[in-house]
């Protein structure tokens, strides 16, 4: 029998969004870490505010914003707004009533300076790692670095002398413009929509673009990612970042350290060791004029091919990052708010895995 598709709205419910989010989605124990994550930094976030004044927008609701931005690929805040108009599932995370309106996306631009100003992002970042931590599902030994390129939100038609000189700009909304032979460098020229955006490229033959440079550390007992940081890009970004992410890690003894070839020179394997970490590099394939820097004191041991096969793992988060995560293209300008978007991509990363291993390992 064919159903009737009049519909007559109800003018009373008495339901909630909690009753509305089925009993075995992965978002609750997601949301269960956020609140515990949340209660570790409550400190920081009260003393962004002044004591007096007009209540602002709970930066716990910001922050959890921040998050599904990340976890169901929103393409802005604008976006995100509009949509938690309506969704049941967003107001629940937030924990709103139905009834409750959605924040103007204003809130986000005239918030981001305190975030960053108290680096909340970072703190937020690090109390979701010591739960992991807790929960007893990082390695504090065996460790994965790499890198990538993100591309800018900027057009390679920004890119203009440093000194001033040149041609004119073109007017026009999309204006074109012919840089056939005008070499452009880092140092002699630089985007006027993000002067901190470099022009890099992947390869030899690969096209020339304009990007910060991304850098994961992960440890390689469940992938997890223990550190991130964004930096300009240029030809030593990878191994300094790495070192650095190196250094601020708590280490009970010596570490090992998975990368691949471009992490493969004198120099880095150098450093790793003087830091008291095993380089286990991909090696470089011998040639006249290079040599690999580690040799069979380091890969004859099975802890080195186990390395060479767990490394290959960051590159899923890499994949996550860009395709989930929104990095394809970045949304904003300037490392540092850059960074605040890493930094809450990659807490939203670990979320998820350790949400999934729970629901792996809890009984039928």
């Amino acid at each position: 029998m064919r159903g009737d598709s009049t519909r007559q709205a109800n003018m009373l419910l008495a339901i909630t969004p909690d009753q509305k989010v089925p009993r075995d989605h992965p978002i609750r124990a997601i949301k269960e870490i956020v609140e515990a994550a949340l209660v570790q930094i409550s400190p920081a976030l009260g003393a962004m505010y002044s004591k007096v004044g007009r209540p602002s927008i709970p930066p716990e609701h910001l922050l959890k914003a921040c998050l599904l931005i990340a976890l169901y690929s929103i393409r802005s805040e604008r976006q995100f707004c509009e949509r938690l108009e309506y969704d049941l599932l967003f107001k629940w995370f937030l924990d709103l009533n139905i009834d409750d309106p959605a924040f103007d996306q204003s809130t986000f631009s005239k918030n981001k300076e305190r975030l960053l100003e108290h680096d909340v992002a970072r703190r937020f970042f690090l109390a979701v790692r010591e739960e992991a931590r807790r929960r007893q599902l990082l390695s504090a030994e065996h460790f994965t670095v790499d890198g990538t390129l993100l591309d800018a939100w900027a057009s390679l038609k920004s890119v203009r002398p440093r000194d001033g000189g040149g041609p004119p700009p073109p007017g026009g909304k999309n204006p074109t413009v012919d840089y056939r032979g005008e070499r452009r460098t880092n140092e002699t020229h630089a985007s006027t929509t993000d002067p901190e955006a470099r022009l890099a490229r992947k390869g030899a033959g690969k096209e020339t673009r304009l990007c910060f440079a991304g850098h994961m550390l992960m440890e390689n007992k469940n992938g997890l990612i223990v550190d991130v940081t964004v930096t300009q890009a240029s030809g030593t970004a990878e191994r300094e970042a790495a070192l650095e992410m190196v250094r601020r890690q708590k280490r009970p003894g010596r570490i090992t350290l998975a990368a691949d070839k471009a992490y493969d020179t004198r120099e880095f394997v150098s450093d790793c060791r003087t830091l008291k970490v095993t380089p286990h590099v991909a090696q470089y394939p011998d040639t006249p004029r290079r040599r690999s820097a580690i040799d069979r004191r380091v890969t004859r041991h099975e802890g080195y091919r186990i390395s060479q096969r767990l490394r290959k793992r960051v590159e899923e988060i890499f994949g996550w990052t860009k395709t989930v995560g929104g990095g394809r293209k970045l949304r904003y300008v300037g490392t540092a708010r850059n960074q605040l978007w890493a930094e809450f991509t990659a807490a939203a990363y670990n979320l998820i895995r350790m949400a999934r291993i729970e629901l792996q390992c809890a009984p039928a």
